[in-house]
């Protein structure tokens, strides 16, 4: 099956076709990560984009329930330079090309992926479109161009939860963060905080890392109000990650001025930039974006660096915070962008990257720690 990509550019690669016989269309990004291509794909955040893959060998190890981060995937379209037709690991419930194809992700392979890469970190990420079914290149990039530009598109409305649902951990699946782990997972702590958490495009291995600190977590739409969020009890609120413009999302950067000061508050990737822009703060487009499993980042108080795990497009703007009232706590070492901040006086504090990184890395698990410690101290 032959496929092509098209940018809007001009640009087009012609390769081989995997996954869905299909045409896809979307911004197109880079990941740098080296494995956990299947978390990748069910990241919500990943919503309206296509993925460049840029380790060359996916689809080796298959895929398996166990890692999904979501009910289904949710990148448009996969870019990869070789992509494994047949899976080699015990763990492996179905190949990857099958996987794809049951959820009409369509894949263009056998390309020349370093230097698509090298194109988009030069000329900043892109619309696209993947097609196996259109042969005429003209015609594709006509449509890469027709495609709605992600700036001021607000897509956490779109894949949030249609309803309130508890976070079971009864479920094999959401209990432990490996199901299928050689050894057996520990058991997990009786719940004695109860969280409640808004989806925006919230990760599983989010609520389970919330689990595994002792929170009974309860997950709303992205446009519950404050007040019936509060009405629940919680001990604290998590804001979780997400796709597209954090800046169109004013009902949540409304729903967040009214929670602060009232109950702890913890965000993540778009959780942050929300809460940049309810302090009054600026968020903006970086040229291409940070995704992958190796970004440094230095805790500003300790000095401490930590590798992490990122997927965004959009970051605060640190200058257009006041320093009066809000500390500045992470920062990224390869492009000094804004990662992370804390609120000088209420309970609330946030971070760009992953922390529940999954498969990793793991250097910020203490993040989920130190909510459980603003909680408990605000329980007082």
């Amino acid at each position: 099956m032959q496929a092509i990509l098209a940018l809007e550019d001009g640009r087009i690669f012609q390769g081989r076709g995997y996954g869905a016989k299909a045409e896809c269309y979307g911004e197109v990004v880079f990941n740098t990560s080296l494995s956990g291509y299947q978390e990748i794909f069910t990241d919500p955040s990943y919503a309206g984009q296509i993925v460049v893959l840029t380790n060359p060998q996916i689809g080796n190890y298959g895929t398996n329930h166990a890692d999904d981060e979501a009910t289904r995937p949710y990148i448009e379209g996969l870019v990869t330079r070789e992509f494994s037709p047949i899976s080699s690991n015990w763990r492996s419930q179905q190949v990857a090309d099958e996987y794809l194809e049951r959820f009409n992700v369509p894949v263009i392979s056998e390309i020349d992926t370093r230097a698509l890469v090298r194109h988009l970190r030069t000329y900043g990420v892109m619309r696209g479109v993947i097609s196996s079914l259109e042969t005429n290149p003209e015609v594709l990039v006509a449509k890469a161009r027709s495609i709605r530009k992600m700036d001021g598109t607000d897509l956490a409305s779109v894949v949030t939860t249609k309803v309130r649902y508890e976070w079971d951990t009864s479920d094999p699946q959401n209990a432990n963060e490996d199901p299928l782990a050689l050894s057996p997972q520990p058991a997990l702590p009786e719940p004695d905080m109860h969280v409640v958490a808004y989806d925006y495009g919230i990760k599983r291995n989010i609520l389970r890392m919330l689990a595994q600190h002792g929170c009974r977590v309860t997950v709303v739409p992205a446009q519950t109000s404050a007040e019936d969020v509060l009405a629940l009890n919680p001990n604290g609120v998590f804001l979780s990650n997400g796709p597209g413009d954090p800046e169109p999302v004013t009902y949540a950067q409304e729903n967040i001025r009214h929670l602060m000061g009232k109950t702890p508050v913890f965000g993540i990737c778009l959780g942050h930039q929300l809460i940049g822009l309810a302090l009054g703060g600026k968020t903006y487009k970086l040229k291409f974006g940070h995704h992958g499993g190796n970004h440094p980042v230095q805790h500003t108080g300790s000095g401490k660096v930590e590798i992490t795990a990122h997927n965004h497009n959009y970051a605060v703007d640190p200058d257009s915070l006041k320093q009066s009232e809000v500390d500045l706590t992470h920062i990224d070492l390869n492009d000094n962008t804004l990662e992370g901040l804390r609120h000088r006086s209420l309970p609330l504090f946030s971070v760009q990257y992953h922390p529940e990184a999954s498969p990793g890395p793991h250097d910020s698990h203490y993040l989920f720690q130190d909510f459980r410690k603003m909680m408990e101290e605000w329980k007082k």
